[in-house]
Formats: structure tokens, sequence, C-alpha cells
């Protein structure tokens, strides 16, 4: 394995990491994967608590989808999808339109999260030019959102260490406070609020309603702002006060769709009917790269029109509907019905819930937070005043360290440990999950 990390670090550079880091732990080489578990070059086992990223939907190497993945590949591994199609592509996007909520019937298809939402992002800014609306520019999103990391991604993001240092390659957006429970930013507690976080969305959208085209927010839970989950009703009241100003709402499911809530996709808590959805990471169970923007029929008419009159959406990606990713994507959405995936969670979600709120009795957690299968805890020095660490203390990566030996990827979200894992995750592993996450958060040093 050393020579293989020796040569890691002198050629390759991570995401989202600080390579100074590696002097101290050096990246893990994985050989292989089953189910819930990695494997390191040396036989050591990892639970993949974080789904590698949130995708893994199903477990690692799972039959079904490896035998798609290699029956695709023997017939078509690639072609352009400008004036070409395939079945597999047809396939899926009338299967995505069947499962998403009634007013998505259009798919437009990239290759990850950040693209689409670029998309949804360059559909709905178009689609007013072509109506005319030349004045709806501009988009609202919440202050601590994290939708990727392409330039418009980034755009529509909050002010967070993610997007900060680029801050002068953005366009300018309307940014409304995050319905953060735990650090309310109307300074109420969940338990007698009235949802007055919505106040200040709703005065966005009443005096600049008419410049705004688009509300974009993650359902029910935002990921990377470090798994903040906020009520039902701040999602209903959105999409409500969005209708009514003439504002697309598009719902980035990135993260949240394919199970990860307890439903399929997190819209369905409340009902709602976006304008554009975004699906990516668990579309194929993170087999390969693919990504859908699903949309409506009336903003697709939008576009149709004689070629010159310059209604045409020019977006596309050399990737776009890859053979080998809509087989992969079939094959996990057929697993979902042949396992009863989403049944299986649901009798996991209590034990998953009662182990993390277990977590909140130890010193150093402030929070706990649950929807589906997610939970995270956010650690804090001070439990009364909810005083966070500084930057330098790193209690998250402490965590991350220190759950290494117990077996366990806790990658952290600043101090925000959390697990998302496989669903295929069986009742055993995850009791094991967590008895090893409690050892290891209960042992952080003062």
């Amino acid at each position: 394995m050393g020579d293989w990390t020796e040569k890691d670090l002198r050629y390759v550079w991570h995401p989202y990491t600080q390579m100074k880091d590696c002097e101290e732990l050096a990246p893990i080489l994985i050989e292989r994967a089953e189910g819930v578990k990695l494997y390191d070059a040396e036989g050591n086992f990892y639970y993949d608590t974080i789904s590698s990223w949130w995708c893994n939907v199903h477990g690692h190497n799972h039959p079904k989808i490896n035998a798609a993945v290699a029956g695709q590949m023997e017939r078509l591994e690639h072609v352009l999808f400008a004036g070409f199609t395939h079945r597999g592509a047809i396939e899926l996007a009338e299967k995505l339109v069947s499962i998403t909520p009634k007013s998505l019937t259009k798919v437009f298809y990239s290759d990850n999260g950040s693209t689409s939402v670029e998309v949804a992002l360059k559909m709905s800014y178009q689609y007013r030019q072509n109506k005319g609306q030349e004045k709806k520019r501009k988009f609202v999103s919440l202050d601590l959102a994290y939708h990727g990391d392409t330039v418009g991604a980034m755009s529509v993001g909050g002010d967070t260490d993610f997007n900060r240092v680029f801050g002068g390659l953005l366009f300018e957006t309307e940014k409304v406070p995050s319905p953060y429970c735990y650090r309310c930013p109307m300074g109420k507690e969940r338990g007698s609020c009235s949802i007055e976080c919505l106040g200040p969305l709703a005065e966005v959208l009443k005096k600049k309603g008419g410049e705004i085209t688009a509300l974009i927010l993650e359902p029910l839970m935002m990921g990377a702002a470090g798994m903040v989950i906020y009520p039902v009703e701040y999602l209903k009241g959105a999409a409500e006060l969005a209708r009514e100003n003439d504002v697309h709402l598009i719902a980035d499911e990135v993260a949240t769709g394919f199970g990860r809530t307890g439903k399929m996709f997190a819209c369905e808590h409340g009902g709602e009917e976006p304008d554009f959805m975004c699906l990516s990471k668990g579309l194929t169970s993170g087999t390969v790269p693919l990504a859908a923007t699903l949309t409506t029929e009336e903003i697709c008419r939008a576009f149709y029109d004689d070629y010159e009159r310059g209604k045409t959406f020019y977006h596309g990606h050399t990737y776009t509907a890859n053979p080998v990713g809509c087989a992969a994507a079939l094959a996990s959405l057929e697993i979902f019905e042949e396992e009863g995936t989403l049944e299986h969670a649901e009798e996991l979600i209590p034990i998953l819930h009662k182990g993390m709120e277990r977590l909140r009795g130890l010193k150093f957690v402030g929070d706990v937070r649950c929807i589906g299968m997610v939970g995270a805890a956010e650690l804090v020095s001070d439990k009364e005043t909810k005083e966070g660490f500084g930057s330098g203390e790193r209690k998250g990566y402490e965590v991350f360290k220190a759950g290494l030996s117990e077996h366990l990827i806790l990658r952290p979200l600043g101090d925000v440990v959390y697990l998302v894992p496989p669903l295929s995750v069986t009742r055993e592993e995850l009791e094991d999950v967590l008895s090893r996450t409690y050892k290891v958060i209960s042992g952080l040093g003062g």
C-alpha cells in the first residue's frame, strides 16, 4: 500500500481536502467493496456510513446493477444525444416521470448534481425570456444552501466555505434566512413557533417577485449545510409563496432523493409539485455519473418554435444520457421494487433515530436531528449557549480520525457528524454502526 499512497500524494489532488492534512493522515487505499463495507489494501473494513457521499443506495457491488452495466457495455457504451437516442434513455425518462410529482413530464439528462442544478437555473431563466417576461431574471435561495460547485450553482448557494473565495465570479441573487431550527434565525423554539422563518421569504417575494424567476431549495434537508432538517410546513409555505408570486420552484433533490428521507423524494412529504426537480447521486446508486433535471410540459413548450427564433435551449453535455449510466439507473429503480427498499428502510428508521437520540446526552452534542435514514449530531463547546468550536479545534476531524479505528467513515461537515448509510444496511449492521459511533463521540477530549 505504501507505494500506491506515495504515488497518490505525488500526483493526485483530492476534493474538499487540505492536502497538508495528508502529512498526518494519508488517503486510505480502498481495494474492494461489498454491501455496506469498504475494504482497504491491508484487509481492514470500514462501514460506509456516508454512502460514499450519499450516493450509494443499494450497497456496493449489487449484482443486478453490475449485470446491467456489463450487458450495456457489450451493446452500446456511448452515443451523442443530439439527434440520436437509445432505449435506455427513453425507458429511464418514462420511469422517472412515472415516479416523480405529476407536474413533471420532461427529462433533461446531464452528468452530476451541479449540472442538474445549472440546467434548471438556465431553463427557468430562458423560459422567462422566451415568454417575454424579461424582468424576471433573479433567483432566491437560502443563505446556508449548497447546490453544487459550478458557477451558477454556487451563485444560489450560501456564503459558506464552499463558495466564499469565489464570490467575485458569482451573479447576484436574493438570499433569505435558512429554516435552521437549532439556530433559529427568528429566535424562536420549534415547539412553539409558527414558522416565522417564512417571513423573510414572503417579504422578498412581495417586494421583488416581479424580478424573480425561481426559488431553489433542498426539500426538508439541507445536506452540505450540516444536515439541517426543517419542518414540512416551511416547505409547503415556500411552495405556496412561489406559486402566488409566479416564481418557479426548483426542488434540488440531488441529496434528498431516492429514499433518503423515508420517501422516494422529499417533496412527497408535503405533496409539493415543483416546476423543476434536480436528481443525481442515488439515481444510479453511485455506480456511474448521471443526472436528470425534470420539468413541466408548460416550460418545455416555451422552447418549442422555429429554429431561427432563438428559443432553442443551448445546453448539453458530452455524456448526456450515457447508455451505461441509464442502464445502471434502470437497474437501481427495479431494485427498489424487487427488494422493497423503502419498506426495508421504514423498518430501520426508528432504530436509527433512537440510536442517534442517545447521542444527545453526550458532553459535546448540542443537537441531534434526523429524517428518514439520515441522522446528524452537531458538536458544540457549550450546550447551554450553543457556542460552537473554533475552526482550529476541528472536533469533527477528530471524530473522523477516531472513527477509522472503529471501522467507521464518519467524514464530518465541519463539526456536524452524520450517518447516511446505504438503504440496504441490515438491522445488525446499523446497530453496530450506532454503537461504534456512540463510543467515538463519547471519547472526545475536552
